[in-house]
């Protein structure tokens, strides 16, 4: 089994395990394989921070696709999240393994990203209804392990929890901000501060639902993969639509046209306060460029957050 030289960088960069985890892959994929009747094809997509292959199981010959990870909480967290949407708005969860980070989830076909749609309005209009089905259950109640979520132990990560992570950014720098633009930090950290007490109920949140983690299937229709999974108000969940498509090449007028409709659309389709969705799209962005800078993510990518978080700061 031959990895690509960007996903064994990002395993061993990320995970303290990773390299090991690498030399016991080949072998997991087997086992795998064997104990859950599949027939594992080649990877055909990229891999990035996961092994994901196309497999058939045994029984009715239905496709599948076969996710391994370094075993870790944010593992747990996405295989717990697929568990209780139970196929709502999102892949359905086949088989999973918490221990040995793997999942067994439904194909979607033929496949096609959000991002195909040529019509931005169309989108924003479908990444809303797909957000409105995997957060059709009632608001989260009790604590984050309770039964309601699962049981076994299994704690998600909270909104406020993500915030926390950007507090480390001035110490690394010294007290400055780094190549982060300062007026930007600043006010983010205050719409945290903000934001986070004012919160609405809590629901289980996709955390990453944007144009490239939304997937068209021609029986059931656009699809949500890849949750992260994490408790916070509804209104949180836009940031990453936000943010995560379509931004780079546009000037900063444009930026700020497009996120104005986004918002707008959104605003108008959920029933969310605009103002909420401006201030958590600004804060995530600049949250977002700071989780990337830390990853070593490309510097164009993690400076393209810097024009969306202004346009969003003009709109407040």
């Amino acid at each position: 089994m031959t990895f690509p030289e960007s996903f064994v960088t990002n395993i061993k960069t990320v995970f303290p395990i990773g390299a090991t985890w690498l030399e016991d892959l080949p072998a997991l994929q087997k086992q795998l394989a064997e104990e859950w009747n599949l027939t594992v094809s080649e990877p055909t997509w990229p891999l990035s921070f996961n092994w994901v292959a196309p497999a058939v199981c045994a029984e009715g010959g239905t496709p599948a696709v076969l996710k391994l990870g370094v075993p870790n909480h944010e593992r747990t967290a996405e295989i717990e999240t697929l568990r209780l949407w139970d196929g709502r708005g999102c892949a359905r969860l086949l088989r999973f393994d918490i221990e040995r980070g793997a999942m067994l989830i439904e194909k979607i076909a033929p496949g096609a990203m959000l991002s195909t749609l040529e019509d931005d309005d169309e989108a924003t209009r479908v990444a809303a209804g797909v957000f409105r089905q995997i957060t059709s259950s009632p608001p989260i109640t009790g604590e984050p392990n309770s039964p309601l979520l699962g049981g076994r132990g299994v704690t998600f990560p909270t909104v406020a929890d993500w915030a926390k992570e950007l507090d480390e950014l001035r110490p690394k720098f010294g007290g400055g901000t780094g190549p982060f633009p300062a007026h930007l930090v600043d006010a983010a950290q205050g719409l945290y501060r903000e934001l986070l007490p004012s919160q609405g109920p809590p629901v289980l949140l996709h955390g990453d639902l944007h144009h490239f983690n939304i997937l068209l299937d021609e029986t059931r229709g656009w699809l949500a993969i890849d949750p992260h999974g994490v408790l916070g108000e509804a209104e949180y969940e836009v940031g990453a639509l936000l943010r995560n498509y379509d931004l780079e090449q546009r000037d900063f007028a444009d930026i700020k046209r497009l996120t104005v409709r986004r918002i707008s659309i959104l605003a108008e389709t959920l029933g969310f306060e605009r103002q909420r969705l401006i201030g958590w799209g600004l804060a995530q962005a600049v949250l977002s460029a700071w989780w990337d800078w830390h990853e070593g993510v490309p510097e164009t990518w993690t400076s393209s957050m810097f024009p969306l978080a202004d346009a969003l700061n003009d709109l407040r």
